[in-house]
């Protein structure tokens, strides 16, 4: 967790919405100087807080609605700060809980230096990163619909499709639904809806692939190297890691992508673990996938992934690997250098 620690004339903490945004400015000395609910129009903000624009920092809460916020505050030269909406207790727990009292709350917060940060994605990659997880939003849609072709045929007892990711293996699917006009109609439902899918999913996936070559198409091929990582998931890292420069240290990084357990324990007494929400969910998922077809992809892992999986058996096997993939993509992307399977073996 890192807290924002400089010191300022002004704290600005605001509480915000889609049409209105609550600010609240304290001085040094902890005094309130501004306590309003205005428009979320940019010109209002810059007027209310124009008397103590010298030395002001802004903060806000880390909900869907910061990205105008953010960019705005940047143009305009006003250091801006995103609070982490998971840690940020003091603001959810209190006995009575309104714009009014958040407000104060996350300006109090920000003076104190205990307000925890997030991380403010810049804009440059910003809508080419939603794009992407819009398209694996995507992706699961048509996934599903795929699934329930396979459970309709199961449930009817008919000989199964097999494997009808690819269109040239649906053709004819229809036919084994002869005897069942109304599942054949459900059934051909879904396979127009994954044809659309699949141009759908196919336009976007050209259009990230070109920007991430204009973002950063060195990474982006580092990233590839590894075996049983192809676009999608190079993708996926590349623009959920945005700079790696951002984690000081690969612990740091691990935490990031959820893939070490963080202990809770007092006075010496271990109680288990928490903060299993806190981090990244999509380069989550991206290591997992990717620890499944590092060892389908190659040879030398695959031997490597079953002697620990006789050691901790399969799943933890499965979660050392992506921990160790993990730190191999830190390592990769700070020292601009290509995977090497016998070192990441021999470590």
């Amino acid at each position: 967790m890192r807290f924002y620690s400089k010191q300022h004339n002004y704290y600005c903490g605001i509480d915000l919405h889609t049409n209105k945004m609550y600010l609240c400015i304290l001085d040094q000395e902890g005094e309130v100087v501004l306590h309003r609910n205005i428009k979320t129009k940019p010109d209002l903000f810059l007027r209310a807080i124009k008397p103590y624009r010298d030395d002001i920092v802004v903060c806000a809460e880390c909900m869907f609605t910061w990205y105008w916020l953010a960019d705005l505050c940047v143009d305009q030269e006003i250091p801006f700060v995103l609070g982490h909406a998971l840690y940020m207790r003091a603001i959810h727990g209190g006995k009575s809980k309104n714009d009014k009292i958040d407000s104060r709350k996350i300006a109090g917060l920000l003076r104190g230096g205990l307000l925890p940060m997030a991380y403010v994605y810049p804009r440059k990659m910003r809508a080419t990163r939603d794009l992407m997880r819009r398209r694996n939003h995507l992706m699961r849609k048509r996934a599903e619909l795929l699934a329930h072709i396979q459970n309709t045929a199961s449930q009817y007892n008919l000989d199964p499709p097999g494997s009808i990711s690819k269109a040239r293996n649906r053709k004819g699917l229809l036919n084994i639904f002869d005897d069942h006009p109304e599942v054949m109609l459900s059934v051909a439902a879904n396979l127009d809806m994954i044809d659309t899918y699949d141009k759908v999913l196919s336009r976007l996936e050209i259009e990230i692939v070109r920007c991430a070559k204009g973002h950063d198409a060195t990474s982006y091929a580092l990233l590839k190297t590894i075996p049983g990582v192809g676009k999608i998931l190079a993708l996926i890292l590349l623009y959920e890691i945005e700079n790696i420069a951002r984690f000081p240290r690969v612990q740091n990084f691990s935490s990031y992508c959820r893939l070490v357990k963080c202990a809770k324990e007092s006075n010496g007494k271990k109680y288990g673990t928490s903060g299993k929400k806190i981090g990244n969910a999509h380069l989550r998922w991206a290591f997992s996938e990717a620890a499944q077809l590092f060892v389908r992809g190659s040879g030398a892992a695959n031997q490597y992934y079953r002697k620990i999986s006789n050691k901790h058996g399969k799943g933890k096997a499965l979660s050392i690997l992506a921990h160790k993939l993990g730190r191999a993509v830190y390592f990769m992307l700070k020292n601009r250098q290509g995977f090497d399977l016998n070192k990441f073996l021999a470590a």
